[in-house]
């Protein structure tokens, strides 16, 4: 209620297809991991090899994350010894095109990046 005692109706923003991806795939980790997944599927301690600055916890988390809204499947192998493998599921195949966006993206400006932050500390 505002100061006068009417009720102020909540505001929300309009939906956006933007933020409805970055909620999915956005991130620290999910775009790594999702990158590493694009060309075949992975075992969890390949993922890790993968990424060494990722934390246990935190790849367990990420990967129940993106099998929770249907990126990815996690698949038990009952082999001795068992494992576990990730892949994309029909969803996660969609993002392809954005994924290769990011790596073409990554490709043109990442460095440059990189090395202009290295300059910028030794001016």
């Amino acid at each position: 209620m505002d100061m006068e005692g009417t009720t102020m109706a909540a505001t929300r923003a309009p939906w956006c297809a933007v933020t409805a991806t970055v909620d999915v795939i956005g991130g620290r980790w999910k775009p790594t991991i999702l990158f590493h997944l694009k060309n075949q599927p992975r075992r969890f301690n390949e993922l890790r090899r993968l990424m060494p600055d990722i934390t246990q916890r935190m790849l367990t988390l990420q990967l129940r994350a993106l099998e929770r809204d249907g990126i990815v499947s996690r698949t038990v192998h009952a082999n001795i010894p068992p494992h576990v493998e990730y892949a994309f599921t029909k969803k996660g195949w969609t993002l392809g095109p954005i994924l290769d966006a990011m790596e073409s993206w990554g490709k043109a400006n990442g460095r440059r990046r990189r090395s202009d932050a290295a300059r910028a500390g030794h001016d």
